[in-house]
């Protein structure tokens, strides 16, 4: 019997951005060495409804998309898929042509074929040759009448390995609006709804999304299948260890979809991932990629790694995010072509097979940060792969617009990172974690961010104590964290015209970085000198009366950079989002202080660095066993 891996689709949204996700015009040209569209054959008119698309008299278009072109090295090298079909139902006059690339973006014709009234047609196609990258698609030229995509699907013989159904799982915190839309949406996707056991909302706010507009509608569409559960606030850990706890306990269902709250989905892209999983010839994490919400053509999060020798996370390729399919579609994005193997899939759009939750445990009570990077690597040492797969996407409310080093969360960046490292790290000692978190210490200190280092060594201090303050300070430690900021005016946003202080040498002007890029910085011996200049610099000297008493100067949230800031005494700076402004001022015992106290702490967890590997890793099993997390949910209801 033949099962589908992928049905080919069109958004409905009339969003015009968001067509080339779809479909390309195949029409491009090369100027002066850049991909330039000089028609645009794919217009969002001719979307006629979910799966059906016109092609215009003499027109062609190109369907090797983001969202309709198969994948085929990432169906060859993890599943047990060896061939498929590619079926298509179309009406009028015109060619189908089906193509393929390799790993080098190069790519073949594989077959063509006339059509003429209405029809189906069917490619059988191989799966042999994509061991290192490659994908199949197909591109439609109209004759001079038109032609239209009734449908497409690409379909497999191959046995499913496993055939249960998915849960859903999203953990919102007074995001009750977004969690609405995104009920909606399933609501009016019985194709995915047919494939879903369990949809869990896992609220942890004080705006309720039973008491959200609309609620009340898609709670009666999807009857049973939807369960709200209430819950104190536990971060994000809290909320999708939940989700795994209740999937525990039910029979029905092999796999839970972890979901953020503040997202877009594509409904396809959960069925792709079903099938991924269902197919895969070992039990595999399956993770979707993160598409900006704001600004939805482009990719953000592709396959994402954590570095060996500093243990932090990162995209394979840093250069090439964020990427912007308007400027570069998958025909012309040559990387794109090559298979990417992650270690980790943000838990945005994540499928983890029950199996792998019994096995493994719930989430590391985290909060927040580094719980889905550590979930994915404490399943690699299991045997349990992750793939990111092309073709499942959302789109989420992207990190540019966030201060989330700087705020409360520093704590849980600091923290979680250097607790998932004791975990996993095959470095000794961590390789070169404690130096590369020292150096950040140094770099906050220089910005003049005092808070965010304050956090940090709270951090340290925390998990030098042992892993059982992990579950212990879960429920409480978001408020000591936010009643800490009250002590550090920087963490007073200006909002209001009569609250901006005028500066006392204005706004200076940077050269302007590159497009989704930084200034690089000073590096090698003139990294070492600028450091050790401007740290004598704060450690010696005060600031000037006249800039403590009014800013010294302005800056934009992309020019107070490590480099820049140090040479300032106070700074009014622009928050992430551009909605106010913050008055950072030099402190120099402040400074001494904690500079101190981050050589002091980070010496600690280098000469300490075994012990207390071995401590974490001795307690890891009971910290994420079900029976645990009981005990937390339980306490804070």
């Amino acid at each position: 019997m033949w099962t589908a891996l992928q049905n080919v689709v069109f958004p409905l949204d009339r969003d015009p951005d968001v067509l080339p996700l779809y479909a390309d015009p195949e029409t491009w040209t090369t100027i002066d060495g850049q991909n330039v569209k000089v028609s645009n054959n794919a217009h969002i008119d001719n979307v006629l409804s979910r799966t059906s698309a016109r092609i215009n008299g003499g027109k062609r278009v190109s369907f090797a998309s983001y969202f309709n072109a198969f994948p085929a090295s990432y169906w060859q090298h993890w599943t047990n898929v060896k061939n498929v079909r590619l079926e298509l139902t179309t009406s009028g006059t015109g060619t189908i042509l089906v193509y393929r690339s390799n790993s080098q973006g190069a790519q073949q014709r594989v077959e063509s074929r006339r059509v003429a009234g209405s029809e189906t047609s069917a490619f059988d196609l191989q799966l042999k040759t994509f061991g290192d990258g490659g994908w199949y698609w197909f591109e439609l030229e109209a004759d001079d009448e038109g032609l239209v995509l009734e449908r497409g699907v690409w379909l497999t013989k191959a046995k499913q390995e496993v055939t249960g159904k998915a849960s859903l799982g999203t953990t919102t915190m007074n995001k009750p609006d977004y969690c609405v839309n995104t009920l909606e949406a399933l609501s009016q996707s019985p194709e995915v709804l047919g494939h879903i056991d369990r949809i869990f909302i896992i609220d942890q706010g004080t705006q309720k999304v039973s008491d959200e507009a609309g609620f009340d509608g898609v709670s009666e569409a999807l009857g049973e299948q939807l369960e709200v559960i209430n819950q104190a606030n536990l971060g994000g850990s809290g909320g999708f260890s939940r989700s795994m706890s209740e999937v525990l306990k039910r029979d029905d269902g092999d796999f839970l979809i972890l979901l953020d709250d503040d997202v877009k989905i594509e409904p396809e892209s959960i069925l792709r991932t079903i099938a991924f999983a269902r197919h895969s010839k070992r039990p595999t994490i399956v993770g979707g990629h993160m598409f900006d919400l704001l600004n939805r053509p482009v990719l953000h999060a592709f396959a994402e790694i954590v570095d060996e020798r500093t243990f932090i996370w990162r995209p394979q390729h840093r250069e090439l995010f964020p990427h912007d399919f308007r400027t570069t579609n998958l025909r012309q994005t040559r990387w794109m072509h090559s298979r990417m193997d992650a270690d980790y899939n943000g838990w945005w759009f994540c499928l983890i097979p029950k199996k792998v939750i019994q096995e493994i445990g719930l989430s590391l009570p985290a909060f927040i940060k580094w719980d889905d990077a550590e979930y994915s690597l404490r399943a690699r040492e299991h045997g349990f792969p992750t793939v990111s797969l092309p073709g499942a996407a959302l789109w989420h409310v992207s990190w540019l617009d966030k201060d989330d080093s700087i705020d409360w969360q520093a704590y849980f960046h600091a923290r979680n990172r250097v607790v998932t490292g004791l975990l996993h790290s095959r470095k000794p000692k961590g390789g070169d974690l404690p130096l590369d978190s020292f150096r950040l210490d140094l770099k906050h200190l220089l910005s003049m961010q005092y808070y965010a280092v304050t956090l940090r060594h709270m951090a340290l201090r925390d998990l030098l104590s042992g892993p059982e303050h992990m579950h212990r300070q879960l429920p409480t430690q978001l408020s000591v964290l936010r009643n800490a900021a009250s002590s550090f005016s920087e963490m007073t946003v200006l909002r209001a015209d009569n609250e901006m202080p005028p500066t006392n040498q204005g706004k200076p002007v940077f050269p302007m970085p590159p497009p989704h890029s930084s200034t690089p910085g000073p590096r090698g011996i003139s990294l070492a000198t600028f450091t050790a200049k401007m740290t004598l610099r704060h450690w010696f000297t005060r600031p000037t009366a006249a800039n403590r008493k009014r800013p010294q100067v302005e800056l934009a949230k992309r020019d107070a950079t490590w480099f820049r800031t140090p040479h300032y005494d106070s700074a009014l700076v622009s928050t992430a989002d551009g909605s106010g402004k913050t008055w950072f001022q030099r402190d120099r015992s402040s400074f001494r202080r904690l500079l101190t106290e981050s050589f002091v702490l980070h010496r600690q967890l280098r000469d300490n660095w075994h012990t207390l590997s071995s401590s974490y890793r001795q307690k890891l099993p009971s910290m994420v066993a079900p029976e645990e997390w009981a005990k937390t949910f339980s306490a804070r209801q």
